[in-house]
């Protein structure tokens, strides 16, 4: 299939954000950001009062979107990381990332959400295999114009596919941003919210570093920009990649939306048939 977009979108390009200050905004809580080493490492804090953010100068229609995350260490009940994409306006389309903390030596879930026209209720919730709090991982989005995919240092966890016949709406027309925030959820995050956050031992600091983002960047205007010559613009899951997703997905994940009858008493999402 050849994407063509009637609007003016710049061609592919990778771009490395050697330096947080350039490319991206701080959206809240900029007292409690840090850009450190002449701008390679950038870390979020939360403390009681507020918790912080940034988002990318630029908007993307599609593209494959990682980051090097650290995750907050030791004790980090009732707090949220998250790494997501996101449009604006009230049908946005959202690609989520969310770490939710846990308590000491007990581990992290990674949360997915894929939201489309302002409609989510797409969950699927994993443990990872690593301790995500000792070193950086990577993190990564691959969204093109036939399926999303979740990756976890180029294993992929999850996918999204673009499913016309089954009316099942698919993210495809509004650029989105780069986001990431530190913030308090300990009302639904831990335990379903019975941990609470333990503000003695804030501020929680997540780190960043080594965005990139190889998309078709987004710019206003009139025209069409055939944004179809690059590798990611088609690729999809072969078989290797498949049975990669379906051993993280019988070892790891620990809730699916996809199987949650009691939540859906009408009947699954029209998407659940034909996921893998």
């Amino acid at each position: 299939m050849k994407l063509i977009v009637f609007l003016v979108v710049l061609p592919w390009v990778a771009v490395f954000a050697r330096n947080f200050s350039q490319d991206f905004d701080l959206t809240w809580g900029s007292d409690r950001v840090r850009i450190l080493n002449n701008g390679e490492l950038l870390t979020l804090s939360l403390d009681k009062d507020s918790g912080s953010a940034f988002q990318s100068k630029n908007e993307y229609l599609f593209g494959k979107i990682s980051v090097q995350l650290k995750l907050v260490p030791d004790y980090s009940a009732g707090t949220v990381t998250s790494y997501y994409l996101a449009s604006q306006g009230s049908t946005w389309d959202e690609i989520d990332f969310e770490f939710l903390g846990n308590l000491s030596g007990d581990p992290y879930t990674v949360h997915t959400n894929v939201i489309t026209e302002g409609k989510g209720d797409r969950e699927q919730q994993f443990r990872l295999w690593f301790d995500p709090t000792a070193d950086f991982h990577t993190y990564s989005i691959l969204w093109n114009p036939h399926v999303i995919i979740f990756y976890v240092d180029g294993t992929p966890i999850r996918e999204f596919k673009n499913l016309d016949s089954t009316k099942v709406p698919f993210p495809e027309s509004r650029a989105m941003r780069i986001h990431s925030s530190i913030w308090n959820a300990d009302d639904w995050a831990t335990k379903g919210g019975i941990i609470k956050t333990d503000w003695s031992k804030a501020p929680f600091t997540a780190s960043f570093r080594n965005i990139s983002a190889q998309a078709c960047i987004w710019a206003s205007g009139s025209g069409a920009y055939p944004c179809s010559s690059n590798s990611w613009q088609a690729k999809q899951l072969d078989a290797p990649s498949l049975e990669r997703l379906m051993w993280v997905q019988k070892h790891y994940m620990i809730y699916n939306y996809c199987i949650d009858l009691k939540r859906f008493p009408q009947g699954l999402p029209l998407e659940c048939a034909a996921t893998t």
